[in-house]
């Protein structure tokens, strides 16, 4: 499957998780998830860089996951 999607006007929304003044921080757009099934994520240090885009249940299931800490943390 390939979609083309027009980012330019998409509202990013950082990550509650995103670790603030460090610069690790992780952008998504919910409102292209609620549009075309997709969740687009940028670094926001690099906001004009390139998207990657997960299926939205790939993406609750990652969120999921960072929720119930089941990544390691350094």
């Amino acid at each position: 499957m390939n979609i083309t999607l027009d980012l330019s006007r998409t509202e990013w929304v950082k990550s509650t998780y995103s670790s603030g003044d460090e610069g690790e921080c992780v952008e998504f757009a919910p409102d292209i998830a609620a549009a075309a099934g997709v969740v687009p994520v940028r670094d926001s240090k690099h906001p004009a860089g390139p998207a990657l885009v997960f299926p939205v249940e790939a993406w609750t299931s990652f969120t999921s996951a960072v929720r119930n800490g089941e990544f390691p943390t350094p």
